[in-house]
């Protein structure tokens, strides 16, 4: 492809994707907001992360390829393929990956799409991602084009990149993905660092399979490994090492004992799920909120 028909590509998808925006934020009576705060921040090994609005995008850039994970919304995705762009001296995208479906890591693969070579997702998720597609919305939606079932790689230069999918947890098909060499791991929306997670029931997850997950993810990477994380509470980091996927294991842990130990006492779901208690040992994530009280009881009964 020409480096004009490239810039052409990459111009129009951010207007469309901002024209987007903006009519739907008229259609729904909203007065247009200011971008986004959003940061690149390198990690090591030529891997990064992008924050903005939306789950963390992780990024490679290097003479030998160009790979990004997971794509937030239309507007910050355009900003981050800006950013990438001055990297990597505009050359396309070899591979995105969706970590998973939900439209904060998927949404900005309209954007991506003119200027990507593949996107790669785990078989479930694409299924998954139609499904959750609201009637007139299709258009709206790119789909992975290219799916896997346990793992898939590709080498760039010295660089290996691996995706890996290690059972249900945060729904029924996350995608764990790793630089070898850089010895970086995006764990998408398996480590929410201090807030109450989303359990995509509908979509398989299960809070025993993340547990279940997040402890072979320990055990698969060395001890200075950096893991990315999709969400974190204002004031922690999105990135961290081994002792956050553990608090995060022990978090989910708790909640199924605690959620046990009511069902157990005799109380009704619906006193459960409005309870609001507070997790022993996680003061950080405040009282528990109906949505994960809701996703135990389901788990649980």
């Amino acid at each position: 492809m020409s480096t004009n028909r490239r810039r052409f590509l990459v111009t129009s998808s951010m207007a469309l994707a901002g024209s987007a925006l903006g009519r739907f934020r008229l259609l729904a009576g909203q007065p247009a907001q200011s971008p986004p705060a959003t940061a690149f921040t390198d990690l090591r090994g030529q891997v990064g992360l992008f924050t903005g609005r939306g789950g963390t995008i992780g990024w490679f850039v290097s003479p030998d390829g160009v790979v990004v994970i997971d794509s937030q919304f239309p507007d910050t995705a355009a900003i981050c393929l800006e950013g990438l762009n001055q990297r990597s001296s505009k050359r396309p995208i070899d591979v995105l990956f969706n970590t998973h479906h939900h439209g904060d890591h998927t949404a900005g693969n309209i954007t991506f799409k003119p200027v990507t070579k593949k996107i790669v997702a785990h078989v479930r998720e694409v299924e998954a991602q139609k499904a959750a597609t609201k009637p007139g919305a299709e258009a709206t939606q790119v789909y992975a084009d290219v799916t896997f079932t346990n793992t898939w790689a590709e080498k760039f230069g010295r660089e290996t990149i691996e995706a890996v999918h290690l059972g249900p947890a945060h729904t029924g098909g996350d995608a764990v993905i790793y630089f070898q060499r850089a010895n970086v791991v995006h764990m998408g929306d398996l480590v929410f660092n201090r807030i109450h997670p989303y359990i995509d029931k509908p979509a398989g997850a299960s809070i025993a399979g993340w547990i279940t997950v997040l402890e072979r993810a320990v055990k698969g990477h060395a001890d200075d490994t950096i893991f990315v994380f999709g969400h974190a509470k204002p004031g922690w980091k999105v990135t961290g090492g081994k002792a956050e996927l553990l608090f995060m294991r022990d978090y989910l842990t708790a909640l199924l004992d605690y959620v046990r130990g009511e069902i157990r006492a005799g109380r009704s779901r619906e006193d459960i799920i409005k309870s609001g208690a507070e997790l022993k040992g996680f003061p950080d994530h405040g009282p528990l909120i109906p949505r994960v009280l809701t996703a135990a009881c389901d788990e649980l009964q």
